[in-house]
């Protein structure tokens, strides 16, 4: 992977923060892009959902997607997923990582693992 590798998400969130851990100890260099205080590009965040879909973006787990109004919950489609993951990126599942060539969600170790062997 000749690429920097980009790690997306924000700092305060445990899984960021074991996903972060597990690539220092492994000496894997990647730039950390906190979107939550640097922002998130619109092009961008339409190129995830490009590959990943605006559905696998969504955290459906975290306090952000309960607190939306239950009507937009109900009836979310891509465009207002859109809207909410600008105004609220909190609310986008983490971490993202790009490789340059794939976009991985979430961590795991034995993801990671296998797709720096």
């Amino acid at each position: 992977m000749s690429q920097v590798l980009k790690l997306y998400g924000i700092r305060n969130c445990d899984r960021m923060n074991k996903a972060r851990a597990w690539l220092d100890a492994q000496g894997i260099a990647y730039q950390f892009h906190d979107y939550k205080t640097q922002g998130l590009d619109e092009a961008l965040l339409r190129d995830w959902i490009s590959t990943l879909g605006w559905e696998a973006l969504i955290n459906r787990r975290g306090q952000t997607w309960r607190k939306l109004d239950p009507a937009l919950r109900e009836g979310m489609d891509e465009d207002q997923a859109i809207r909410v993951m600008l105004e609220q990126p909190s609310i986008i599942r983490r971490p993202l990582l790009d490789t340059g060539e794939q976009r991985y969600l979430g961590f795991s170790e034995a993801e990671y693992a296998a797709i720096f062997r």
